[in-house]
């Protein structure tokens, strides 16, 4: 199910951006300073094998046209390595890889985006988060933190009349810092990067 809603959001970015792009024609005048919105990934909560409990907030301000800072509390769960490509590495989700029970996390990220052009923008997204690590009778056996980057560029794209919005996007996800993982988790993610290249998003949200 998770792997799906990635590849729907693969599938829907090109198309999104070539359909709307024309609204970009010139550069806007005004704009609302405030925003409210979540993500497409919020969909994952409806899978029937390891749902991630996944929720997130964003909260924006347009500091200028071009400048955006955004606050996102969020929270999730998972049980895999975060350094398994879930598109590309087909060792996501095998039973060999999976922790000895599951990461659940609680993290506020700052990101600042910066328009480039017309729609497209790049973001900076810095998350530090608190991790509570459970084993597979359902006991927490640890507690951690981590500083959880991502490097993201993506189309703004707006709608009716600029009350909501969408924005498809291609990130590089970086795991900068962590504690060290209790035993049975730490040989299980030392295998595996810190970085996770062309990861997607689609964010939505309302103007106001």
């Amino acid at each position: 199910m998770q792997k799906k809603i990635l590849w729907i959001g693969l599938v829907l970015m090109p198309i999104t951006v070539l359909q709307l792009k024309a609204q970009y024609a010139k550069e806007d005048s005004t704009y609302k300073r405030y925003f409210m919105g979540s993500t497409m990934f919020l969909l994952g909560n409806l899978a029937s094998t390891n749902p991630p409990n996944f929720f997130q907030l964003n909260l924006g301000y347009r500091i200028t046209g071009k400048d955006i800072i955004t606050i996102e509390p969020k929270t999730w769960k998972y049980a895999w390595p975060n350094g398994i490509n879930p598109i590309f590495n087909k060792s996501y989700g095998k039973a060999e890889e999976k922790f000895p029970g599951y990461v659940r996390e609680f993290g506020l990220s700052i990101a600042y985006q910066r328009f480039i052009w017309n729609g497209l923008y790049a973001e900076f997204n810095v998350m530090p988060s608190s991790q509570k690590f459970v084993n597979e009778g359902g006991n927490k056996i640890d507690n951690g933190f981590q500083v959880f980057n991502t490097y993201r560029i993506g189309y703004h794209v707006k709608l009716f009349s600029d009350r909501f919005f969408i924005q498809p996007s291609l990130a590089i996800t970086h795991r900068a810092y962590h504690t060290a993982l209790p035993n049975g988790f730490k040989q299980l993610d030392d295998k595996w990067s810190k970085f996770v290249f062309g990861e997607p998003g689609f964010h939505f949200g309302f103007d106001f």
